[in-house]
């Protein structure tokens, strides 16, 4: 089983309009809510594709797996045409400590029954930086691979806990690494650059440029439409392939597939798998 853990989940609102033009004002064809947050729709994707999951985070009256907090979630608000999406982010809540050592022992519980932890998203207020750092060490006292997905602050705290996987995007690598380690070395290199655990694989995402990781590039056709949870889906990509043990190159090109596939659906959390099966053997492999 997948445990993905959301620390701050969202109500996702997308509006679909025909264009968008910044000044003008637009009818909106369709409306989709949805509860959301990174590790939500890492979990709706792993459930898409059939694997076992189980979603847990902290939320004001979620669903069972969830501790309850008592300030409400946040919304996240996305606007998308036919070919690209403009996303406006509210802050979260508030977290009190209580709350927090709530949550520390569900999950330490639900991670026995996993074998891959999925952790993702920013950090709600009132939460340590080193609150992933933290989880990452339940995880791996319940003997999971661990996955994570954040930025920051959090994302430089929680490399130091040693994940099996980090998924940064370009700018958050750059900003982890010296400036002659993302030249020479960075995420193409097959061993572990500076400032990176030994045990710790670096998967880079460049948007419509692919993914690099574990010496290899995957690069993906161009696919328009909605990018707003390419990146979730990748993570969940990987987690279905560190629970079956798929090999790096192989893993590799299956994310970078899942995640263009998820350009082409028109929410987050949701991935076309006819679009995903055509883009499998059109993913370019290039050792690097």
């Amino acid at each position: 089983m997948i445990l993905t853990v959301t620390l701050n989940p969202a109500l996702d609102i997308t509006y679909h309009v025909d264009a968008l033009t910044p000044g003008a004002t637009h009818r909106v064809s369709r409306v989709s809510e949805r509860l959301g947050g990174k590790g939500v729709n890492v979990a709706g994707v792993l459930a898409q594709l059939g694997i076992p999951v189980t979603a847990t985070g902290l939320l004001r009256d979620g669903p069972p797996t969830f501790s309850p907090i008592a300030a409400a979630p946040r919304r996240t608000v996305v606007v998308t045409d036919a070919v690209d999406a403009t996303g406006f982010w509210e802050p979260g809540p508030v977290v009190t400590p209580e709350e927090w050592a709530a949550f520390t022992v569900s999950f330490a519980r639900l991670a026995k029954e996993a074998k891959v932890v999925v952790l993702s998203g920013s950090l709600p207020g009132g939460l340590p930086e080193h609150a992933y750092a933290s989880l990452i060490g339940l995880a791996r006292d319940a003997r999971c691979l661990t996955i994570l997905d954040t930025s920051g602050p959090a994302l430089a705290a929680g490399l130091m806990a040693a994940p099996t996987v980090v998924k940064p995007n370009a700018t958050e690598l750059a900003d982890l690494l010296t400036a002659h380690d993302a030249t020479e070395s960075g995420a193409t290199s097959k061993a572990a650059p500076k400032g990176i655990p030994e045990g710790t694989t670096i998967v880079a995402s460049d948007g419509p440029h692919g993914l690099t990781a574990a010496g290899w590039r995957a690069k993906p056709p161009v696919v328009q439409g909605n990018p707003t949870g390419a990146g979730d889906a990748c993570v969940a990509a990987l987690a279905r392939g560190l629970l079956h043990g798929t090999p790096w190159p192989q893993l590799l090109r299956d994310a970078a597939a899942l995640s263009a596939a998820a350009v082409a659906s028109p929410v987050a959390g949701h991935v076309d798998l006819t679009v995903y099966q055509e883009l499998l053997p059109q993913i370019v492999m290039e050792e690097s």
